[in-house]
């Protein structure tokens, strides 16, 4: 077991209760473990099973590495990466606060909750198959089912945290290990497809490769369409300007926003994030947080 600190400086108005409340969704916590100053998060990084554990103060996160074998530079990097998405620090808010301030519908929204964050997955693998396994299902079956395909795939750190998997570990599962624990056909075969073609190098899940190459890559793999791919964008490549037109909560919360007699279809809706650019990723976080106030 080896051990190393980062340090990461956070800035002015951070929304720390934002981030916990966003790693809590699961309350059994197997791969996640929320206190009232910090977090615990499992991952396997290059094969290792690495707890990532994070203590917040005023102006900083204190955060440590624990590894379960070699702490070599190269995981390091991919820790430090893990902990920048989990922490929401990957994208600015400031720029869309300006854009959006007197925008008619987000703009009252982005008053009343300053310094809104995209909190993300903590790797690519990760936030792909979280978009795969959740859609078009409720909330809390999907976080059941996520925590089964972390306990099937995943490897347990020596804290006991479970350690969210890498596509290797995924792709040596059969169909009925899926099947038989309440995942859809579809939703098993593309989970292993996905972790299949990773493996062998035909889907690479690099976050500073073109969004354009990976919207074609990812497009191409049966059973993703946009929705997952934009929302893979969005909680694993921090990209800013997804447009999630197909998401139902969107929907809602522009005919909260704007009325009307019926929600905006998809075209409609399209047409309404089109004025966001290039900060829709954004404007989607604020639509969200619209419904829960």
């Amino acid at each position: 077991m080896m051990r190393s600190g980062i340090a990461l400086d956070l800035p002015p108005g951070y929304r720390t209760q934002d981030v916990l409340a966003f790693h809590s969704r699961d309350a059994e916590g197997v791969a996640e473990q929320v206190m009232p100053g910090g977090l615990r998060k499992g991952v396997l990084l290059e094969g290792v099973p690495v707890l990532l554990e994070v203590a917040f103060e005023p102006a900083a996160a204190r955060c440590t590495v624990d590894a379960d074998g070699a702490l070599t530079p190269e995981l390091l990097v991919r820790a430090r990466d893990a902990l920048l998405n989990i922490l929401g620090l990957r994208i600015d808010p400031a720029p869309f606060e300006a854009f959006a301030r007197t925008d008619p519908a987000l703009g009252p929204v982005v008053a009343r909750q300053p310094g809104l964050r995209i909190v993300q997955s903590a790797t690519v693998f990760e936030a792909l198959t979280w978009a795969i396994i959740g859609q078009q299902i409720n909330l809390p079956f999907a976080i059941a089912l996520r925590r089964t395909f972390i306990q099937l795939a995943g490897r347990a750190h020596a804290s006991g945290l479970w350690c969210y998997p890498e596509a290797g570990d995924v792709a040596r599962l059969a169909l009925e290990d899926l099947c038989s624990r309440k995942f859809s056909r579809s939703k098993a075969e593309t989970l292993l497809r996905l972790a299949q073609l990773v493996v062998d190098g035909s889907v690479v899940l690099d976050r500073e490769r073109p969004v354009a190459e990976v919207v074609q890559e990812l497009l191409a793999v049966k059973g993703i369409g946009p929705w997952t791919v934009n929302y893979a964008l969005l909680r694993g490549y921090g990209y800013p300007d997804c447009s999630l037109e197909g998401d139902v909560a969107i929907r809602t919360a522009f005919h909260r926003l704007l009325g009307g007699e019926a929600r905006p279809d998809i075209p409609a809706t399209q047409r309404l994030l089109e004025r966001y650019a290039p900060h829709r990723t954004m404007a989607a976080a604020y639509l969200w947080a619209s419904l829960s106030e």
